[in-house]
């Protein structure tokens, strides 16, 4: 469990942050202005957290939420940073497992870090927002349980699941296609297995 949870803190390490933090912030404002039935808005939280494993994961997701939120107003996403966090996380967790080795095993990762939105984000989407998300399409789905007489938990439920894990699906996929495209000597700048050079 202690090398799953291991983050090398390097240069590279330091640079990837504000670069996934970077990539976080332009998905979400894409996704957001296009209106799509996608976040989008963690695809560089999911790059530090294949790279730099779980602890710049959750830092990068945070961080991008605080970041969103207070430069564009949007309070709602202040409130999610915590779902961010534990995508990070869970993403991390798992591609250190090796979820994130093979195309087929990587949706194992997509499952993981959708069912962590899910389950994070349904409690605070009751507490806050009646049980929407603030997704257009996700909310479309909402009112219409409710019109069907479901109760307020499931509905939300549903509606987080048919934005959240089709769009940690898109982004995994993403995702993998970028990391595996890396080269291998920056990569390696992440591997905390591998053993850093020392001058003395």
């Amino acid at each position: 469990m202690g090398k799953i949870f291991k983050t090398k803190l390097t240069t590279a390490t330091i640079v990837l942050i504000p670069a996934c933090i970077g990539i976080n912030y332009l998905g979400k404002l894409f996704a957001s202005l296009l209106k799509l039935p996608l976040w989008l808005d963690s695809i560089g939280t999911c790059i530090g957290a294949c790279l730099g494993g779980p602890v710049i994961g959750a830092i990068c997701g945070a961080a991008n939420n605080l970041i969103y939120g207070l430069t564009t107003g949007d309070n709602i996403t202040l409130i999610y940073a915590i779902t961010s966090l534990g995508i990070g996380l869970v993403v991390g967790i798992l591609a250190r497992m090796g979820f994130m080795k093979t195309f087929p095993k990587s949706f194992i990762c997509a499952l993981g870090g959708g069912l962590a939105a899910v389950c994070i984000s349904t409690p605070l989407n009751i507490l806050f927002w009646g049980g929407t998300t603030g997704n257009v399409w996700g909310d479309a789905l909402f009112a219409a349980t409710q019109a069907s007489g479901m109760s307020v938990g499931l509905g939300s439920f549903l509606d987080e699941i048919v934005v959240d894990v089709p769009d940690k699906i898109i982004t995994i996929i993403i995702v993998y296609l970028i990391v595996k495209g890396l080269p291998k000597k920056l990569t390696a700048l992440y591997d905390v297995n591998a053993e850093t050079e020392r001058l003395d």
